[in-house]
């Protein structure tokens, strides 16, 4: 184990070339184990629990594989039926805390990836802390629960999931008993990864980066887990050359720190650290806390240095045009559902969508596990961040939506390959947003906050239809007639920008009324989903439209995509108005046969063929 205390030791620890990613990826420390394995279990349908005092940490009947969800395979429960509660139980030993690194004077927090939907948590019988909201990470300090007098400690967890409840942000999770039409398997429960780290007292909590490419600094957000004067230390490098450092005394439970980069003003060099699908450059980072009468804390971490706007109907990124060519993905999986079978998973989603010939993904309806986005910042891969909708439009949802939103953002805003943020799709959770003004109150006030949060990229307020306030005008259309997609979208930006002020294919508006077009990118961000499955799939399966065979498939591909390609704009000369797409879809999914790969990530074409269909190349190239 690396040393965790002393300068040379965090050092050597270079988070952004990590080959396992670690569960947050941004905030390395080598003091932590991996909780994952069997645990105890037991579903809770008369909602006993409580008053059979479970908590107390008595065995439970059954067993579960953490951290993969109740009603998946991989979990060794496989029940997909309501169960709106379950418990969890492991045993904490001396064996687990020694190999966390921890010792006497230091914290233990045990942390989870993510719980759906709400959940409480006992430590040898005492509350620790409750969580809502089945997408994000919380952590609990458990150290002063952990009973002095035994050497082994019990960890109970309650999780609550109605599948009825509309108003819990969900997804793509059925509320009925079996999937149908887009939605799949219910996520019941602990479906990330549970880890347990020892801290000092104080210590480094979260981190956030930004940059400002004009200036040639960057700042450094540093949240701290007391009030205490420290000193807190920040070196920043590239290849073993140190590119900054800067310190200052933080005497709060944050502080803030701006400093120059070396070489950054220079013009001739300007661009050579600068983070793009091309040219991925990460910088590690270095933060260190010295705390008098406390053990010095230090992390690792890593950031990549970019900037993400518009201008003029374009993308830019590092203040140039970048044309999308995206992908829709369900992050999930037939063994596993929404919690990906491995880390190593994670990492071949990545690498495949960049095989493809795509240079960006959309993670759909899903807030996706942060080691996902670990390996698109190692790639080069421009993500979409996107909130999972509610179904009802209510005071609860509003609330749920806002603070599960907010934490989303905050956990996910140092990522150079978020590119922008998604808080609300097709009007799921607002459906009369274009005639009730609360409701459209609700969706500006997500672009706001989201601004708020992170005014460092564009927000996309309602993407398909009906968008307000939007830095992007986003359209989706499953039209899959090619001469009627060359139609609409191989005209000059001038048409499109009257059609995008009008009813789009959905029969919908694309913007809403009282909307002023300022010249923002437009982009087609669902089309495709062409079906063709080679052996028989769910009774229920479907696509928008169907391929006969591997050629039909290969020949709609290539109609649909050229009619596509061909209206996205030339940046030199300006033809085109689309300044990008996102095919539907990567993978099969349940019943959705309509992916590119199959729900094993098979590809169905050839990756070459698939891979020229989707750059626009000849198919002999």
């Amino acid at each position: 184990m690396a040393q965790r205390d002393d300068r040379s030791g965090i050092e050597s620890l270079q988070a952004s070339r990590l080959e396992t990613a670690r569960p947050r990826p941004q905030l390395v420390r080598d003091s932590f184990i991996d909780l994952d394995g069997e645990w105890g279990f037991a579903h809770d349908d008369a909602d006993l629990g409580h008053t059979e005092r479970w908590h107390d940490g008595r065995e439970l009947p059954d067993r579960i594989r953490v951290p993969f969800p109740p009603e998946s395979p991989a979990s060794g429960v496989g029940a997909t039926g309501f169960h709106p509660v379950v418990w969890y139980r492991r045993v904490l030993t001396a064996s687990d805390l020694d190999a966390a690194g921890h010792t006497a004077g230091r914290r233990a927090v045990l942390h989870f990836g993510a719980v759906d939907h709400r959940a409480t948590v006992w430590v040898d019988g005492q509350v620790v802390g409750s969580h809502e909201g089945g997408h994000t990470p919380f952590a609990f300090d458990i150290t002063d629960a952990l009973a002095p007098t035994v050497d082994a400690h019990t960890i109970v967890v309650r999780a609550e999931d109605d599948p009825h409840d509309l108003a819990q942000p969900r997804g793509k999770q059925d509320w009925h008993e079996d999937p149908h039409a887009i939605w799949y398997h219910r996520t019941t429960g602990i479906w990330q990864t549970v880890w347990l780290e020892s801290v000092p007292p104080q210590h480094v909590t979260a981190i956030n980066w930004t940059s400002d490419l004009t200036a040639g600094t960057v700042t450094v957000e540093v949240a701290l887990s007391r009030r205490a004067d420290s000193v807190v230390q920040v070196r920043i490098a590239h290849e073993g050359r140190m590119l900054g450092t800067a310190s200052v005394t933080a005497n709060d439970t944050s502080t803030t720190l701006t400093f120059p980069l070396a070489g950054q003003t220079n013009g001739q060099h300007y661009e050579h650290l600068l983070w793009r699908p091309e040219n991925p450059v990460l910088l590690d980072a270095w933060v260190q806390v010295e705390t008098a009468g406390s053990e010095t804390d230090a992390v690792a971490s890593y950031l990549g240095l970019r900037s993400v706007g518009w201008s003029d109907g374009a993308l830019l990124l590092n203040e140039r045009p970048v044309t999308l060519r995206s992908v829709l993905s369900q992050g999930y999986w037939p063994e596993s559902h929404l919690a990906a079978p491995s880390a190593d998973a994670l990492r071949r989603e990545a690498e495949l969508i960049a095989e493809l010939g795509f240079n960006s993904v959309r993670v759909h309806q899903k807030v996706e596990d942060e080691r996902f986005l670990y390996w698109a910042d190692r790639l080069g891969l421009l993500v979409w961040g996107e909130m999972p909708a509610t179904y009802t439009f209510t005071t609860e949802s509003v609330r749920r939506t806002t603070a599960e939103w907010t934490e989303a953002v905050l956990r996910d805003r140092a990522h150079p390959s978020i590119i922008t943020w998604v808080p609300l799709n097709e009007s799921w959770g607002v459906q009369h947003i274009a005639s009730r003004a609360d409701q459209r109150a609700f969706a500006e006030g997500l672009y706001h906050l989201t601004k708020a949060l992170d005014p460092t990229r564009p927000v996309i307020s309602n993407d398909g239809w009906e968008l307000g306030t939007s830095d992007l005008w986003t359209v989706h259309d499953y039209e899959w007639d090619g001469e009627v997609l060359t139609d609409r979208y191989d005209v000059d930006e001038s048409r499109l920008r009257e059609y995008i002020g009008g009813i789009g294919p959905a029969g919908r508006r694309i913007r809403l009324e009282g909307t002023v077009d300022t010249g923002q990118p437009i982009m087609l961000t669902e089309f495709g989903g062409v079906k063709w499955a080679a052996d028989a799939g769910p009774a229920n399966s479907w696509g928008y439209s169907e391929a006969a065979s591997p050629d039909d498939y290969e020949r709609r591909l290539a109609e649909i995509l050229g009619a596509v390609q061909s209206g996205v704009r030339d940046h030199r000369g300006r033809r085109g108005g689309l300044a990008g797409w996102c095919w539907t879809q990567l993978t099969d999914t349940m019943q959705e046969q309509n992916g590119l790969l199959t729900e094993a990530r098979e590809p169905k074409l050839p990756i070459t063929t698939l891979r020229a269909l989707i750059l626009g190349l000849p198919l002999d190239a």
